[in-house]
């Protein structure tokens, strides 16, 4: 093996494979891999502390318990910031007046929950990440890894923040955790090592993809060529495009053999370091990872800034985005645009966490700012004394099929403009998908039912919800500080003081 380094390495060094190696290439951005990472924002995070939450006994955590969490999950703000931005996700609610203010799943996520734990359990994605574990184990020399770096990747391997116990313990004749001395700092750490070593998996995707489409007979150091998809305005030099050629066909080492004896400014060393990082980027289950876990692996793994001078090096290869606060490195040829190829079930979860997550934005982006601008009007109308008529529309056609349940209760508040009188009902807002659905057909304008056909008279801190008077027909409408929620609270008015007649005749002309 070491005669045939030799041999390969010595005439390369002749088409200037120095000059590029220690070449600055050009970075190229490639918009639609960044809009594929860009897609994941606040996902991981969101994902964290839905799993906080749903792993406690009520299903709901105080909003005091998780603020702390902030630098434990990396979040980009303040976990009740998350929680007021992602309504579709998060829900806060109070149990009690004596009790501060709680966070729960709300009733979307809770099923995608289900149906994401639904996946985990099943025995073929179990297999499928116990497999893809072990063969991350096996790209070490000694098929062992501390646990703080096996965490790093816990989310791209599709692991659950519990793996150890809901996973790995079910599977002793493949794992076990034992404490050595970690060589970075020669502290006593623990390690996830690899029971024995297993031949079956030691077939990387390059192999495995080459003898299904029957271009070779498996083999060892076969020439096998990467696949390259160069981004628009990337152009080599004629020199550096006749080098490639070259390196392409050299013999592929395979990720799980040992090649740390091949000088490390070699050609045939450089293309065992990309087909380690290929293999890595392979085993994800979204194809990327953040560039901060790759590098700190490859210094575990002994190849030192070798994987950070690939990745720059092979901008065909593999592409580094610069979008969601960090760097993020993305195997290119598991992309078409910015579609991944080859979806893994879990990443199909995933894009409804994301679907989830983007309709809160639009509710937030779209509506938020309506909202606002009606809830100052319904403010200064309450100093004004006066009642404000925007629509003629009642919700009497929506009202019978939305309500829910009423009980009256009496507010004995000693704000005398607030000594009435009330029945409480639940209203439905339309679905988001409805509302786009029935835009044109029924609705017209689709929310004009729901919050144009508002008037208000006075703004009331009820709960901590702003309550809004209707004037078609005398209630109040529950508005949350953010109106994005599936469910308000409405307030049918029983005992109301009139407004005066001279008032009344003013607001309806």
């Amino acid at each position: 093996m070491t005669t045939m380094a030799v041999r390969t390495r010595v005439p390369h060094r002749l088409v200037l494979v120095r000059n590029f190696v220690d070449a600055r290439i050009k970075w190229v951005r490639d918009p639609y891999l960044d809009t594929a990472v860009e897609r994941e924002k606040n996902l991981k995070e969101i994902l964290s502390l839905k799993n906080q939450i749903f792993s406690s006994p009520s299903k709901s955590l105080p909003l005091s318990s998780l603020s702390p969490l902030k630098s434990h999950f990396n979040l980009p703000t303040s976990a009740s910031k998350l929680f007021h931005k992602y309504p579709s996700i998060f829900s806060q609610f109070q149990p009690s007046p004596s009790i501060p203010l709680h966070v729960k799943l709300a009733p979307q996520a809770v099923a995608l929950n289900k149906e994401e734990l639904a996946i985990h359990t099943s025995p073929s994605h179990r297999n499928d990440t116990v497999n893809r574990l072990a063969k991350l184990l096996m790209l070490t020399k000694t098929g062992r890894l501390p646990l703080h770096i096996v965490d790093k990747f816990k989310f791209d391997l599709g692991l659950t923040s519990n793996y150890i116990t809901f996973l790995l313990s079910d599977y002793p004749e493949y794992f076990h955790v034992c404490e050595y001395k970690d060589p970075c700092d020669g502290k006593e750490t623990l390690f996830l090592e690899l029971v024995s070593w297993r031949d079956e998996l030691a077939i990387s995707e390059m192999e495995k993809r080459a003898s299904f489409y029957g271009q070779v007979k498996l083999k060892k150091g076969l020439p096998l060529r990467f696949s390259m998809k160069f981004p628009n305005g990337f152009d080599l030099e004629k020199k550096v495009k006749d080098w490639v050629e070259t390196w392409q066909d050299l013999p592929y080492i395979s990720p799980y053999e040992n090649a740390f004896h091949l000088g490390p400014k070699s050609d045939q060393a450089e293309k065992w370091t990309v087909a380690v990082l290929h293999e890595l980027l392979w085993l994800l289950v979204s194809k990327k990872t953040e560039g901060k876990n790759v590098y700190s692996l490859g210094e575990y793994l002994g190849f030192e800034n070798r994987f950070e001078k690939a990745v720059k090096h092979f901008p065909g290869i593999f592409y580094m985005s610069n979008k969601i606060r960090t760097q993020t490195v993305v195997l290119k040829e598991a992309y078409r645009k910015d579609f991944l190829m080859e979806k893994h079930p879990l990443m199909g979860m995933r894009f409804r966490y994301i679907h989830l997550m983007n309709k809160s934005d639009k509710f937030r982006k779209g509506d938020g700012v309506r909202l606002f601008r009606r809830k100052r009007k319904v403010m200064r109308y309450a100093d004004e004394g006066e009642v404000m008529k925007e629509g003629s529309k009642s919700l009497e056609e929506n009202k019978d099929s939305n309500v829910s349940s009423s009980s009256e209760f009496y507010d004995g508040s000693d704000d005398e403009n607030f000594k009435t009188k009330f029945a409480w009902f639940h209203y439905n807002i339309p679905d988001e998908r409805i509302v786009e659905k029935e835009r044109k057909r029924k609705y017209g304008k689709c929310r004009r039912n729901t919050r144009d056909a508002m008037a208000a008279l006075f703004n009331v801190n009820l709960t901590n919800n702003s309550v809004a008077i209707f004037v078609s027909e005398p209630c109040f409408f529950c508005l949350q500080i953010n109106d994005l929620c599936d469910y308000g609270i409405g307030i049918r008015l029983l005992e109301f003081v009139s407004v005066p007649a001279a008032k009344k005749e003013e607001n309806q002309s």
